[in-house]
């Protein structure tokens, strides 16, 4: 073992054990006192806005001399605007109901005990990311309402925005008498550290990765921990043959360019055979007067003269302004190329067909499958979470957008009345 890995086993080995002894309070910590934290922590982010701001100026100066892509330097930005989305995140979860310590499923069994399932938290989240430094907040937030400790370690291109917002919440911690190592950054950029994190079954309950496919697939590969996660976020919209077009191109504009850099933007668009000829024009029209690259099918081509698209353009991820579109037979054939191609995170669609609407929901194996809505909605705040902790698209033990009821797990609870077993 050399000297930088004993460093690193040491940091680890030091941050789990004050997370597991942080994560014994937080289990009975009032809803009182973590919305306290919350609110206070809103607080600090607002009146240190200006320090927020200047750490992120270092990270983007040093980002743009890395030649960081355009996508990733934006969710590397942080300016009032976001800085006050993140503060409202925090107002949000505060104002949100505890999960923890409600029961549901009691009933009444022949032996006259009562059983339920009590919500429990978690233990120690480690959530391991890149770029965005909002997750520092909304991850902190969302772990800290759902009673849980959390070990974040974001990437080295966020490190010096990281540090102020960690150092934010830490001491809105400490004011709320709750205990400070609830809340821990790994302030060390040495990416051995991951690997420690992934290995760290002693003291981490669950990992949560957020950022590339090459870090979740790690994250995946190699974590002895259990992992919530998805990997990619290739989303479709279908234009049925029964949709409303104007509805259907605002849509899918909107699912596309609101913005494009991030997991629930509309990568595919499918489209009916039927309303091809008279609705492409207009969307593609639409989707290039916004800068979009499009590229097309040969039927979108008979249509609308525009770039060939490449098998492999159907199952890419672009996080930037390109849009595949491919023209289908069938509702049955749109379903067919979702579930082959997609990757289970959000699909969409456009119809005002009802019998249309339900089999779509029924067929499309996705963690959010919606009907006439952009799929820019998959979104915690959306959902009504308050703030996502990420988007899980696995079967267990959370699927979707997962906010604080995912963050939590359930136990048995039995209540008698002196019953013995015969």
């Amino acid at each position: 073992m050399t000297i930088n890995q004993k460093v690193n086993v040491s940091l680890m080995d030091k941050l789990g054990q004050q997370a597991k002894a942080a994560a014994i309070p937080m289990r009975s910590a009032t809803s009182k006192q973590k919305n306290q934290a919350l609110l206070l922590a809103a607080s600090i982010l607002r009146r240190e806005h200006h320090d927020i701001i200047t750490a992120n100026q270092h990270d983007m100066k040093l980002g743009r001399e890395k030649g960081l892509d355009k996508a990733m330097m934006d969710r590397l930005m942080l300016d009032e605007v976001r800085i006050e989305a993140m503060t409202q995140g925090l107002e949000q979860v505060a104002a949100l109901p505890d999960p923890v310590g409600t029961i549901n499923e009691l009933v009444q069994q022949p032996s006259g005990i009562q059983l339920g399932k009590m919500r429990t938290p978690i233990g120690v989240i480690g959530m391991i990311y890149e770029s965005r430094p909002n997750v520092t907040v909304d991850a902190a937030a969302l772990c800290l309402k759902s009673g849980n400790a959390v070990i974040l370690r974001g990437g080295s291109e966020s490190i010096h925005s990281n540090r102020v917002l960690a150092a934010c919440l830490r001491r809105a911690l400490v004011d709320s008498g709750l205990a400070q190592d609830a809340v821990q950054l790994v302030d060390n950029t040495d990416r051995a550290l991951v690997g420690d994190m992934l290995r760290a079954s002693d003291y981490i309950d669950v990992i949560i990765p957020r950022g590339g496919r090459s870090l979740t697939e790690r994250v995946a590969n190699e974590a002895r921990i259990p992992v919530i996660k998805h990997l990619d976020g290739i989303c479709h919209v279908y234009v049925d043959a029964a949709a409303d077009l104007a509805m259907a191109s605002d849509i899918a504009v909107n699912a596309k360019t609101q913005r494009c850099g991030v997991c629930n933007a509309l990568e595919t668009l499918l489209v009916h055979e039927a309303v091809a000829e008279s609705f492409l024009p207009q969307v593609i029209a639409a989707l290039q007067a916004k800068g979009v690259e499009v590229r097309g099918c040969e039927k979108t081509n008979a249509s609308c003269a525009v770039e060939a698209a490449q098998e492999e353009d159907w199952s890419t991820e672009y996080l930037a302004l390109i849009l595949s579109i491919r023209v289908v037979s069938s509702l049955e054939a749109a379903v067919e190329h979702i579930n082959t191609y997609g990757s289970a995170h959000t699909d969409s669609i456009v119809s005002e067909n009802y019998k249309a609407g339900q089999q779509f929901i029924r067929d499309v194996d996705s963690s959010s499958v919606m009907w006439n809505a952009s799929t820019r909605f998959a979104d915690g705040f959306e959902y009504g979470l308050g703030a996502e902790i990420g988007i899980s698209t696995d079967r267990l033990h959370v699927r979707g957008p997962v906010g604080l009821e995912g963050l939590t797990t359930q136990k048995w609870v039995v209540f008698g009345h002196g019953e013995i077993r015969q």
